[in-house]
C-alpha cells in the first residue's frame, strides 16, 4: 500500500493530494499540467513537499512532522520515464543489472523477468540497436530488478506509435496480473486507464479530486466530465466460453452473455471490456426485431443532466455498472430515473478488438465487416 498526503506550493498551481494506492496499477489521470508528474517526483524524493507524509508498506519516504526524508536511492521506488534512459555505452544485460548496485533488498530472479519481458534475445546489444518497445521492456527490467516495493511510471508509452504500445501493454497487465509491486501509473490516455487499471486517481489544477476502484469511476457519471465526454465509457468483466461457428465469441457477464466478433484468447479467459457510453441504446421494453445482438437488463443508478442537450445514465447490471450518453430528450421520454427497469442493447460490432483487455496478449486480428 502506497500512502499519499502532502500539499505543496508552486506560482500558479498549489498541489493538495490525498490518495492511497493498494496493490495492482494505480493509474494517476488528469490534463497535461494538472500535476500528475510532481506527484510521482514526490513518492520518487525529486521533491520535496512543503508539508505531507508519505509510504510504502508502512515505511515512511517522506514526513515533514519529523523532518524526514529519505534520498531517491534508498526509497526503493525505481522510475520508467516516457523515454528509457539506458546506458548507451552498456549492454542490456548491463542496464538491467544496474539497479541492484543501489538496494540490499532480495531482487527479482534475473532469467524470470527476462522472460517475461521476452527480452532474453536483446542481452547482447546495446540500446541503439533496439526499437522505442524493447527499450522500454528493457526500462521496465531495470526498474523490477532493483527490487522495488513500488513502480513509477510516467506515460510510459508516450514517446511511442501505435504499434510500439501495443507490443509493451501486454507485458505491463502481465506484471499487473502476475502479483508484481503496485504501480504508480501517470497517463492522460482513457484507453490506457481502462485496459490497465485496478485503481483511478483523478487529478486537475494540483487536487486530487476523486479516487477508487477504476471500474467504479469509469461509469460513475459525476466523474464523467472531469474524464473526458467524448471517450467516456465503462469496464465490463466477463469470461470467454465459447467460439461460434460464425465467427462471434460468446462471453459471460454479470448481466447475461455478450457477443462479439471473434476474440482470440483461450476459451475460460478473463477479460475487461470497455463499451463507449455513446455505444449504448436504451429501451424500457424488452426490445423485439432488432438485429442487435446483446440485450442486457438492467436498472437505473444514477442519472446527470447536464446544462445542455446532453445526460449520462449509469446502469447496474449484477453487480457492475455501465455508463450511457444519450440527449436529454431521450432520457425524459423514457422517464429515466434511479430504480427504473430498462434493457441496454449494444452493437456486437461497436465494440472493437483495441477495447477487449484479456491477461494473455492477442494475435494480431482484422476482423470481418
Amino acid at each position: 500500500m502506497l500512502e499519499v498526503t502532502f500539499r505543496h506550493a508552486f506560482p500558479g498551481l498549489a498541489l493538495d493530494v490525498c490518495f492511497n494506492a493498494p496493490p495492482g496499477i494505480t493509474v494517476l489521470f488528469g490534463r497535461s499540467g494538472s500535476g500528475k508528474t510532481t506527484i510521482v517526483n514526490a513518492v520518487a524524493g525529486l521533491l520535496a513537499p512543503d508539508q505531507g507524509r508519505i509510504a510504502v508498506q508502512g515505511r515512511r519516504l517522506f514526513d515533514s512532522a519529523v523532518r524526514l526524508n529519505l534520498p531517491p536511492h534508498l526509497r526503493r521506488a525505481p522510475y520508467v520515464f516516457q523515454e528509457a534512459r539506458l546506458f548507451p555505452h552498456l549492454t542490456v544485460r548491463q542496464n538491467l543489472t544496474y539497479g541492484r548496485w543501489f538496494t540490499r533488498a532480495i531482487t527479482p530472479d534475473f532469467a524470470a523477468i527476462v522472460e517475461m519481458l521476452g527480452i532474453g534475445p536483446l542481452l547482447a546489444r546495446r540500446p541503439a540497436a533496439l526499437s522505442g518497445g524493447e527499450k522500454q521492456r528493457v526500462a521496465l527490467g531495470r526498474a523490477l530488478l532493483a527490487g522495488p516495493e513500488i513502480l513509477l511510471m510516467d506515460e510510459p508509452l508516450a514517446a511511442l506509435d501505435e504499434a510500439r504500445k501495443a507490443e509493451i501493454l501486454p507485458y505491463i497487465e502481465r506484471l499487473r496480473d502476475a502479483g508484481g509491486p503496485p504501480v504508480l501509473y501517470v497517463t492522460h490516455a482513457l484507453t490506457e486507464v481502462a485496459r490497465l487499471a485496478t485503481t483511478l486517481v483523478v487529478v486537475e489544477n494540483g487536487v486530487t479530486i476523486a479516487h477508487g476502484p477504476a471500474q467504479d469511476l469509469l461509469s460513475d457519471p459525476a466523474h464523467a466530465p472531469q474524464l473526458g465526454l467524448r471517450d467516456a465509457g465503462s469496464i465490463l468483466s466477463a469470461r470467454l466460453v465459447a467460439q461460434e461457428a460464425d465467427g462471434l465469441s460468446r462471453l459471460e457477464t454479470a448481466a447475461g452473455p455478450l457477443w462479439l466478433p471473434q476474440v482470440h484468447a483461450p476459451l475460460g479467459s478473463a477479460l475487461r471490456i470497455r463499451i463507449a457510453a455513446q455505444d449504448v441504446i436504451l429501451s424500457r421494453q424488452a426490445p423485439q426485431g432488432l438485429s442487435a445482438l446483446n440485450i442486457l437488463p438492467a436498472t437505473v443508478s444514477a442519472l446527470r443532466l447536464g446544462g445542455g442537450p446532453g445526460a449520462l445514465v449509469q446502469l447496474a447490471l449484477g453487480g457492475e455498472h455501465l455508463l450511457v450518453r444519450l440527449t436529454r430528450r431521450s432520457a425524459e421520454a423514457l422517464a429515466l430515473e434511479p430504480g427504473a427497469q430498462v434493457f441496454a442493447i449494444v452493437k456486437s460490432v461497436a465494440v472493437a478488438q483495441s477495447d477487449i483487455f484479456s491477461p494473455t496478449p492477442q494475435a494480431p486480428h482484422d476482423a470481418e465487416p
